[in-house]
């Protein structure tokens, strides 16, 4: 049995160390015999003829690269016929692909003899196997139902399968992320869709109040298995659901790499965001720590709570666990982890860079308000020597990336609003006796912040800008027309209702999101009378 390590040349594949009746895979998922040492490896580099092993439904696949998927392999026998199963021993470079004939498991071998097979530009080598059967056990749920997935998406593409010409052709997909509780960035969802194939390229943006991406993959089977198992799938606990269709787009264009837009064959493009390398120019400024942690928000590095690294946690501090493709559970997910899926770094500053602000509008207590929409601000630094930029300082991580989520490119007073991660990790208060003229302010121990509480009902109803919002602890003397009298000043009211079951609550709808923004930052906190101040948030509801 020793000496079966599979290396380029080497006389045997892994399966030859198990015996017809064992399981597939072993505990702790190699499938090596416990008795294999580091000698017999260095022994088999040595050897160089293949064994020739009968012919089998099952075929053996080694030396894989490091990031190959389960679409790789099903894709790698799509031309020689129905598949029925695969399996992926990814910490081995190793793969088993079982056909429904073993003609077609004949083919692929004979065809690969003579014709070396590639997978992502690495050269593979292809036997038969000497199991005549797969037997996966049910501990690799995750593994089956990524292999299932694949599976069903190379039935679709194959000629005469039941797919449909857009599941045999079309290569990128529609993401819609709805519930968006949490933010979403290009990173998490590379974690996330990587595991169906090469992701190539994608695009984040936001149209109609709703979050959406692009994703195209380097083939059709991969988008087609993303596409089965994520659809309705949950990012985290109880929100951000994905709803994935196929995109009208074959290629997607990218220019730029950033927190929007991604090529992930092209690592050397530009960020194209000129305000935020003018803004990082005054980075030096008085009163501001460089982070250890510093990362190019432009580049799209800005960290937050990302798929399989917040683990149990439930409250917006720390938030829910990210789930996976299948919603699986915590150890599952730590087994996910193991497998390879990429990690986003995890280190993260709590401060933004806040950029084209109204100079002649903008104070640190406005910014404060609006922010505090997403997440509670500890303070605000509006630049000396260039007064339409501003840092803010979140409590978490992942708030500031809540914020850019929903505040980047939004307009506020008549400008477009740029929201990066900034790379500097606190912003210290002006020594005593040093001219600030206000620019600075500490609101770490205010009592206007939304989320200090765990469990908030607040964290449950964080939505982007909208016309409609959200108006609460309205006194029972107010009436419609005092409230609606009161924000007339900063938009046209459009709409307006009390809670048919809690007066103390009400919708208001202003002409604009943009109206709906200005109106929240002046009315927040605005006295109703003594002992009721209102309370103002965004709404994702209509009137």
């Amino acid at each position: 049995m020793d000496g079966d390590y599979l290396m380029p040349g080497t006389k045997r594949g892994s399966d030859e160390l198990m015996s017809h009746n064992s399981p597939m895979v072993t505990a702790n998922g190699t499938g090596l015999s416990p008795h294999h040492t580091g000698n017999d490896m260095n022994n088999d580099a040595k050897k160089v003829k293949l064994d020739q092993n009968a012919p089998s439904r099952v075929v053996h696949i080694r030396s894989l690269p490091p990031d190959v998927t389960e679409a790789d392999i099903v894709q790698l026998g799509i031309p020689f016929g129905k598949m029925t199963n695969v399996l992926l021993l990814k910490q081995k470079n190793q793969a088993f692909l079982e056909f429904q004939d073993e003609s077609a498991a004949s083919t692929m071998v004979s065809y690969h003899t003579t014709t070396p097979a590639q997978i992502r530009l690495k050269q593979v080598y292809v036997q038969f196997s000497n199991h005549k059967e797969l037997k996966t056990d049910q501990t690799h749920s995750f593994q089956n139902a990524t292999a299932q997935a694949a599976l069903q998406a190379a039935q679709a593409v194959m000629v005469g399968g039941t797919g449909t010409e857009e599941t045999r052709t079309k290569t990128t997909l529609r993401v819609i992320v709805e519930n968006l509780v949490y933010p979403v960035t290009i990173e998490v969802l590379y974690q996330i869709f990587c595991k169906f194939g090469k992701v190539l390229k994608m695009i984040i943006f936001t149209k109609n109040n709703t979050f959406q991406a692009l994703i195209q993959f380097g083939d059709s089977v991969s988008a087609n298995a993303a596409k089965l198992s994520l659809d309705g799938q949950n990012i985290y606990n109880g929100c951000c659901t994905l709803r994935i269709d196929y995109s009208k787009l074959s290629n997607l264009n990218v220019k730029y790499n950033n927190d929007k837009s991604r090529d992930f064959t092209n690592p050397n493009l530009p960020s194209g965001d000129p305000a935020l390398d003018q803004a990082m120019q005054y980075g030096g400024a008085p009163g501001v720590v460089a982070s250890p942690f510093a990362t190019m928000a432009g580049l799209g590095m800005g960290m937050g709570p990302t798929p399989l690294t917040a683990i149990g946690a439930t409250t917006l501090g720390a938030p829910p666990m990210p789930m996976t493709q299948f919603g699986m559970h915590n150890a599952a997910a730590l087994n996910v982890a193991r497998m390879g899926m990429p990690m986003a770094p995890q280190a993260g500053s709590c401060v933004l860079l806040v950029s084209n602000l109204d100079e002649q509008k903008i104070t640190p207590d406005a910014l404060f308000t609006l922010f505090g929409v997403y997440g509670d601000v500890h303070r605000v630094k509006i630049l000396f020597n260039k007064k339409d930029n501003a840092l803010v300082q979140m409590a978490e991580p992942h708030q500031a990336q809540l914020a850019i989520a929903h505040l980047d490119k939004v307009k506020v007073w008549g400008k477009q609003i740029r929201v990066t991660q900034s790379k500097h990790a606190v912003v210290q208060m002006p020594k005593d006796g040093q001219p600030d003229a206000g620019l600075t302010k500490d609101f770490t121990n205010s009592s206007l912040h939304r989320f200090k509480r765990p469990g908030s009902k607040n964290c449950q109803n964080i939505f982007p800008p909208s016309s409609v919002l959200h108006l609460s602890n309205i006194p029972p003397s107010i009436t419609e027309e005092e409230l609606e009298q009161a924000f007339t000043p900063h938009g046209s009211v459009t709409g307006f209702k009390f809670f048919p079951k809690d007066r103390k609550m009400a919708l208001i709808q202003m002409g604009s999101p943009e109206e709906a923004i200005t109106a929240l930052i002046a009315m927040h906190n605005y006295p109703l009378s003594d002992s009721n101040h209102l309370r103002v948030s965004f709404s994702k509801s209509t009137i």
